[in-house]
């Protein structure tokens, strides 16, 4: 089912947490939030949206990190249900597409739940603060691969770094909707 974001809640402080990665290290969000901020993208391996956007967002993240934006990918569906997303599967996803950053694993999908996250991609860019201020998408090209792109999600953490906000004005980003684990109840 395709979704797009919810419209950004500036200022919304979310809750810490300590996922793993596949090979069972452990990052805890608060931990992570630097002086610049920190963007956390809720992502899979499966859908076609990431699929779609994975090398331009590590060519992203890079730069964020480059400026000191520390980032921080969270896998949260049911990969029970969906094979392909297990950590096993994430650990290659994250070396085919040359991934700087952890990719960690959301196995009771209790955080997608405690950030509403929706779907695969979903982008929450935080202030140093941790104050949510980006819940937009990562560039104008949907699904193709201009050239000529405008980096959205790059733009809008840079002036989050520089001035704690973000822009007033952000698209929503859109993707396949979380695969939500039945015995945990539907979102």
């Amino acid at each position: 089912m395709l979704l797009d974001t919810p419209i950004c809640d500036f200022g919304w402080k979310p809750p810490d947490f300590t996922l793993k990665d596949p090979d069972g290290n452990a990052f805890t969000m608060s931990e992570q939030l630097g002086d610049k901020g920190l963007l956390i993208a809720f992502i899979c391996n499966h859908c076609p949206y990431v699929q779609a956007i994975a090398e331009r967002f590590t060519q992203d993240a890079k730069e964020l990190q480059e400026h000191g934006i520390n980032v921080l990918a969270v896998m949260s569906n049911d990969y029970q249900y969906i094979q392909i997303d297990n950590p096993a599967y994430m650990k290659k996803f994250a070396a085919q597409h040359g991934f700087t950053f952890p990719y960690l694993v959301d196995e009771t999908q209790e955080i997608a739940r405690s950030y509403g996250a929706v779907c695969t991609p979903d982008f929450f860019g935080f202030n140093k603060d941790g104050e949510l201020q980006y819940r937009g998408r990562l560039d104008d090209t949907r699904m193709g691969n201009p050239v000529d792109r405008n980096k959205e999600l790059v733009n809008a953490m840079k002036q989050v770094a520089q001035t704690g906000q973000g822009p007033r004005k952000q698209t929503a980003s859109m993707g396949c909707s979380i695969k939500w684990n039945q015995d945990y109840g539907n979102y």
